[in-house]
């Protein structure tokens, strides 16, 4: 099937959009869309890979599902529309890159500019029904983001992964630690980060001293 998403993806990920677990999620996208409202807008549910080229991807961080409040969701994990309010696991992820990187909090919670810089911002499942938190999963984006996941590990060498909380680091059991670095550290969300899980990983100056050291480009945050 002919699915619109940057070419480098659509070239690794072709087998995946031919199986048959695809097609039947590609129809129950249709179908949501159509008949609710669902978030991101259509035309950004491939957001993270059109802004991350396969062959650009630096650095991973996985999220579990789009924000289904209205305007907030753009396809990247964790990120924002410009002009709307910062969700609580994004202002404590600020406040981590603020303090580790004696940076100031940055106005947008937009984070394109996180994602055109190689970090591939990817949610376990890339859709979701307004207002109906986890409604869109079990119906084979997760299988979906695994292929994306192995893919990664596989083909590429030298990617920082950071997994945050239990479900990131369930999602990347499989990734090949021989070959890349993996950071794990409790979720940012206030449950979490104010238990002492969250604060102090230091996990953006860990990715921005390991990429130097591997030759590449530090991510400006």
């Amino acid at each position: 099937m002919n699915v619109k998403i940057e070419p480098t993806w659509k070239e690794q990920l072709k087998e995946e959009f031919s199986k048959s677990y695809f097609k039947e999620l590609a129809s129950f996208v249709r179908q949501e869309y159509a008949s609710k409202t669902c978030y991101p807008p259509g035309n950004l549910v491939f957001s993270a890979f059109n802004h991350t080229p396969f062959n650009k991807v630096k650095v991973v961080i996985i999220g579990q599902d789009p924000y289904h409040g209205i305007g907030q969701a753009n396809g990247l994990c964790f990120s924002v529309n410009e002009g709307i309010k910062h969700p609580p696991s994004l202002i404590n992820i600020f406040k981590e890159v603020e303090t580790d990187l004696l940076i100031p909090y940055p106005k947008s919670g937009n984070l394109e500019r996180w994602a055109d810089q190689g970090i591939l911002l990817l949610n376990a499942t890339l859709t979701v029904r307004a207002h109906e938190a986890g409604s869109h999963q079990k119906k084979g984006w997760e299988q979906f983001t695994d292929a994306v996941i192995n893919k990664l590990s596989e083909e590429k060498e030298g990617l920082v992964f950071l997994l945050w909380g239990g479900f990131a680091k369930k999602k990347g059991e499989k990734i090949n630690t021989k070959k890349h670095l993996v950071l794990t550290s409790g979720h940012p969300s206030p449950l979490s980060a104010n238990r002492g899980y969250w604060f102090g990983n230091k996990h953006f100056s860990t990715t921005n001293t390991y990429l130097k050291e591997t030759k590449k480009q530090p991510i400006n945050w």
